[in-house]
């Protein structure tokens, strides 16, 4: 594991190529990793209120346009890893303004469109923009700040950016009843043309200088096939017939397949697999993505309980949501400080035990006076769990490989989750036939919560059996 600030600036160039690193303006360069976070995680928390108002519209069924939503989050998915070694190879600051270019053109054109089907594209090539701007805006900051201060730079990063889960639902419910579905799109233009210049201005360019300027075009496309047959496949389980899911799964297992054996073979990997041999950088992943599996198929559950168990508005349930949106944003913040005092792994182990409880009481009660308390927890207790994913892999990494390390955990810890809450929002629809979707949904969360907490400490018990203390101090 790298200390202090060795290899720091190993791996880093200016805008001219010419490999002098350029001095980083860390506030502009933490605002701009914040702005990205933010753009990407408002846009899609407020257009799934939006969703019933657009198939009106647009003259399409709400099922139909859910593609609006999967499609957008299969790209992201699939775009984490090359987004975040395509920076690493090409220089991060510029691939950040590309991607921030891709989101707001795609956004624009979706927010003006008259076409579910053209929507639906444009959705799709927005997410692969969003896939860019998640693994980068960590890197930028990895590279900007030292050693002893990333943690809780990151930290802040994600608490500004997590300012969209409290938003998101107000935004979207808000903007869709009072105005139109299209500003829910279009109120992204202006963000990303601020993002952009803050980027410019503040971001200095670097790279993995021991890699040549070029990709691995077939490892990349494999791994986006893979990953997108794998997500389309559990996203579609309960519409399409179950031969087809087979074929489109076993697909997207093929092409993980060859990107393996790909990557095992090419000189200049898309994902040097050696990655995996790292075990505090596995361990960390590996229990973030539960931490985040937890809180996303909770949220889900909880979406459509205040909605069509309870009978809530969009803006209610929007409203009803800020006790957990409000507490997961403060958890970035938190997660950088706890990072730099406490060891990552047992931490997270902790904090999602804690989620675990505040799911557990959620799904007992439907009263207020318990059901936002428990809310709260879930958003501080995941919170913290997946925010210190890029926490703590960025710190047991070399710093040259920042934007690959984060583009794997990202892609990991959401694409996993991504797939939990299909496979889950079927489960629930399935039982929900016997036992009514009140209880279905109860149950679901109950289990989620009994799961993700033997998962926690299970994994914090190996932790520390095989890990060393893992902290920004750690030696």
């Amino acid at each position: 594991m790298p200390h202090g600030d060795r290899g720091r600036d190993h791996g880093r160039t200016d805008a001219s190529g010419t490999g002098a690193p350029g001095r980083p303006r860390l506030g502009l360069t933490l605002t701009a990793a914040a702005m990205c976070i933010f753009v990407v995680q408002l846009d899609f928390l407020a257009l799934n209120l939006a969703l019933p108002r657009m198939a009106s519209e647009l003259g399409t069924s709400t099922t139909d346009l859910q593609w609006v939503i999967s499609g957008y989050m299969l790209a992201l998915a699939a775009f984490l890893i090359p987004g975040g070694r395509l920076g690493d190879i090409f220089g991060r600051r510029r691939v950040l303004i590309v991607g921030l270019a891709v989101f707001g053109l795609c956004s624009l054109g979706a927010g003006l469109s008259s076409s579910a089907a053209v929507v639906v594209v444009l959705r799709i090539l927005q997410g692969t923009g969003a896939g860019i701007l998640f693994p980068l805006a960590v890197a930028v900051v990895t590279d900007a700040y030292p050693r002893e201060r990333t943690m809780r730079a990151i930290g802040n990063a994600y608490g500004i950016g997590a300012l969209a889960l409290a938003l998101g639902p107000l935004v979207g419910g808000g903007l869709t009843e009072l105005i139109g579905w299209r500003w829910v799109l279009l109120i992204n233009v202006p963000t990303v043309l601020v993002a952009i210049l803050v980027v410019r201005a503040g971001v200095r360019e670097s790279r993995d200088t021991t890699v040549p300027r070029t990709i691995d075009l077939p490892g990349l496309v494999t791994v986006v096939l893979g990953i997108a047959g794998l997500t389309l496949a559990v996203d579609r389980a309960d519409a399409w017939p179950a031969g087809a899911t087979v074929a489109v799964a076993a697909a997207g297992l093929l092409m993980l397949g060859l990107f393996v054996l790909r990557e095992q073979r090419a000189r200049w990997p898309l994902v040097a697999l050696d990655l995996f041999r790292n075990t505090p950088y596995v361990i960390v992943t590996l229990m973030a993505t539960v931490a985040n599996i937890a809180f996303v198929v909770a949220m889900y559950g909880v979406t459509v309980y205040l909605q069509e168990v309870e009978g809530h508005s969009p803006l209610v349930s929007g409203v009803i949501f800020l006790a957990s949106s409000v507490t997961a944003g403060f958890a970035g913040p938190v997660s950088g400080w706890l990072g730099e005092r406490f060891d990552i792994p047992r931490t997270i182990a902790a904090a999602t035990v804690l989620g675990a409880v505040g799911l557990m009481l959620v799904s007992l009660s439907d009263a207020l006076g318990s059901y936002l308390p428990g809310l709260a927890l879930v958003g501080l207790g995941y919170g913290i769990g997946w925010a210190m994913a890029s926490i703590g892999t960025q710190t047991v990494v070399p710093a040259e490989r920042a934007g690959q390390a984060s583009g794997v955990t990202l892609a990991i810890v959401i694409g996993v989750a991504g797939m939990f809450v299909a496979a889950g929002a079927t489960l629930i629809e399935v039982r929900a036939e016997d036992v009514g979707l009140g209880t279905s949904i109860e149950d679901a969360l109950r289990w989620m919560a009994i799961g993700s907490a033997v998962a926690a400490a299970a994994l914090g018990a190996v932790a520390a059996r095989l890990m060393p203390r893992t902290t920004a101090g750690a030696s």
